[in-house]
């Protein structure tokens, strides 16, 4: 009888240490998970529009707030040369994602366009800006105080940028006479000093490089600046937007779709916290100016905010088609350009 006492008791303890065993093992709930081999990152490379600016302070955001990390994405980013020539880093397979100007892109897939070496393997994923930020730019007290005062002046710009592709059909729209104008090549980082120097009458740039030219025309004693907005007369352009090839938007959906949400999530956050995104930019490349960069994201925001909060970062089929006639009707896009030529609508949300 003493025996058959025990027997519960004994069996009860076996059952403890089974279940301490069990659990010391790591066999039960979710920890099963957590011994599962988690799947490989992407490794993509992305370009930004143009060096370190306000601009594509949002890179750096979707980096630091870890918008990447969640979407499974190991992203390098690199400092980009402008539209052309990152163009030709997605033509060459060096960058998998870069950011352009929508416009000058367009310019440049455009079928009619004479130049052979034209890169047209490209679609928009992304749109920075509903709006193009190309504008002119002048002194105060110049003389220069409406668009049509450009007219035989010197015009300072970037070499072949979009600003000059443009310039043609909004010189027509905004009734400039453009024979007797000459314009000044320059490195984009020259555009004040030049302006300041009387080398140049004017100079086209985004409209969100403002503080930076007023910055150099001020440190040389001059009077701000006055701004014509080629938007003005070209309302349907879009500005930068996020672009990657054809073939990845084809062979990669899931891929596209995460580093677009990522970068979107980026830039709605970017455009709430400009000061903290410009101080981000800082840290990363401190050659920048943080109330330089803030001064640009603020500038920028209404671009981003143009068709609402709700459509941050969309491209509907109905404004690029819009945009291409736009174009077509300055005089500087042939008719063979369709929307699905430069815009992956499969990533956009439903119009």
């Amino acid at each position: 009888m003493v025996l058959q006492s025990h027997r519960p008791s004994k069996i009860l303890y076996g059952l403890l240490v089974f279940c301490l065993m069990l659990t010391t093992a790591g066999c039960g709930g979710d920890s099963a998970n957590s011994t599962q081999p988690t799947a490989p990152r992407d490794h993509v490379t992305y370009i930004t529009a143009f060096g370190a600016a306000g601009r594509d302070a949002f890179a750096w955001i979707a980096e630091e707030k870890g918008y990447f990390r969640a979407a499974n994405l190991d992203v390098t980013i690199e400092l980009g040369k402008a539209t052309g020539e990152n163009l030709k880093a997605l033509a060459s397979g060096r960058a998998q994602f870069a950011a352009l100007d929508t416009t000058g892109a367009m310019i440049s897939a455009d079928p009619k366009q004479p130049s052979a070496n034209a890169y047209r393997d490209f679609r928009a994923i992304l749109a920075i800006h509903q709006q193009t930020l190309v504008s002119a730019m002048a002194l105060e007290g110049s003389g220069i105080s409406t668009p049509k005062d450009l007219a035989g002046k010197r015009i300072a710009a970037a070499a072949n940028s979009v600003n000059q592709l443009i310039f043609p059909g909004y010189a027509r729209l905004a009734g400039i006479d453009p024979s007797g104008i000459r314009w000044v090549a320059v490195q984009p980082t020259q555009l004040g000093p030049v302006l300041a120097s009387g080398k140049a009458d004017a100079l086209s740039t985004f409209l969100i490089g403002r503080p930076t030219i007023e910055k150099a025309t001020k440190q040389a004693k001059q009077r701000g600046v006055v701004v014509f907005p080629f938007s003005k007369y070209l309302p349907d352009l879009f500005g930068n937007a996020v672009f990657t090839t054809a073939a990845i938007a084809t062979s990669k959906p899931d891929l596209v779709k995460r580093f677009r949400e990522a970068m979107r999530k980026a830039l709605v956050y970017t455009i709430q916290h400009p000061d903290e995104a410009a101080t981000l930019l800082h840290q990363r490349h401190p050659e920048t100016v943080a109330a330089v960069a803030s001064q640009e994201i603020t500038l920028m925001t209404p671009a981003v905010l143009a068709q609402g909060q709700d459509k941050i970062g969309s491209i509907s089929r109905t404004r690029m088609a819009g945009a291409i006639s736009s174009l077509r009707e300055a005089g500087v896009l042939g008719s063979a350009l369709k929307p699905e030529d430069v815009v992956d609508f499969d990533v956009m949300p439903a119009e």
